[in-house]
């Protein structure tokens, strides 16, 4: 690997609170290094594009509280073919990029790594920013302390008009392949029923427990479903719960992309500092087709290939076992 002198930085895929902190500290430590920055537009479309501006340290003022990225974001499909990926590496090379740092989820980092092992004069780093927390190598990843906190509050406002009028609410949140955001939600707002990718939860057996909750003189119940629960949709699920249960009035809210926006907490203002730094710093070091992550509070070093093939990555066992015993 050559001496850096430039690199670009990108987000990709679904935004993430946090990916601000993360390109402010990638620009200022890159600059404090004596490395050019370059920031790359709507991600991988970006560098195909070759929408591209030079960054420096007042580019990035004033960014840690703000919501989404600067850099904007885009799902790029001409980057999956050889062709667009040649057009990428060409433009890159042409500006003189040496290095990459690349802010997403396991769809950007698939492409990260196959853009690096044809190209792999261009060292690339990784930084998980996806708010499902589904990432092999980090324990939490960027954005979803700030969406779990969202999902918290609009979870909180609904009980209150749930018990107010007798309602069972069933409310979906994001998670295709991960319950992340639906565990810790739901155990910290008390849900009766929390419908998890990981653990497959029959209709009988979620009827069974609502009943129950009738049984106890419960005034309202909440039902968390991870959108990836493999009953189908929510709506679905309401209308066989329906069926059975019949002195509540059921509601269903998806909270949807308002999981996605918001000012990142403090935790995710701090971990997209420490991932961006450490990018840098790993790339200077002549690292490549790594991912930086947090582990035991500590910055690791993982390949690409493993955040992508591991499948260790699991939700707590003691948070599973809560999940059935606190919400009796």
């Amino acid at each position: 690997m050559q001496k850096l002198s430039k690199i670009a930085v990108l987000t990709s895929g679904g935004d993430a609170p946090g990916m601000n902190p993360c390109i402010r500290a990638v620009v200022r430590t890159a600059l404090y290094n004596g490395l050019e920055v370059v920031g790359v537009r709507q991600g991988y479309q970006g560098l195909i594009d070759n929408n591209m501006y030079d960054m420096n340290n007042r580019s990035v003022s004033n960014i840690l509280n703000l919501g989404g990225t600067i850099l904007k974001t885009a799902r790029c499909l001409p980057f999956r073919t050889d062709e667009g990926m040649e057009l990428a590496y060409k433009n890159l090379k042409a500006r003189g990029i040496d290095g990459l740092v690349v802010i997403g989820g396991d769809g950007t980092f698939t492409g990260a790594l196959r853009f690096s092992r044809k190209y792999p004069d261009i060292a690339v780093i990784g930084v998980p920013g996806t708010i499902d927390n589904d990432l092999y190598g980090s324990t939490y990843t960027l954005g979803f302390d700030t969406a779990t906190n969202t999902v918290i509050e609009a979870i909180d406002k609904i009980r209150d008009t749930a018990d107010a009028h007798d309602r069972l609410f069933f409310i979906e949140v994001m998670g295709r392949d991960s319950g992340a955001i639906a565990l810790r939600a739901g155990i910290s707002c008390g849900a009766e029923a929390i419908m998890l990718p990981e653990k497959e939860t029959a209709i009988e057996e979620l009827i069974v427990s609502l009943k129950a909750g009738q049984y106890n003189k419960k005034s309202s119940s909440i039902v968390i479903v991870a959108e990836g629960d493999k009953n189908g949709g929510v709506y679905d699920i309401a209308k066989a719960v329906e069926k059975e249960v019949k002195n509540y009035d059921i509601k269903v809210t998806i909270l949807g992309h308002l999981q996605r926006g918001g000012s990142p907490s403090s935790f995710d203002r701090i971990l997209g500092s420490r991932l961006g730094f450490a990018a840098v710093n790993a790339m200077i070091a002549g690292k490549t087709q790594q991912m930086v992550g947090l582990q035991a509070n500590n910055i690791v070093l993982t390949t690409l290939e493993e955040a992508l093939t591991q499948h260790e990555f699991k939700l707590e066992d003691d948070l599973m076992q809560m999940m059935e015993i606190l919400s009796i």
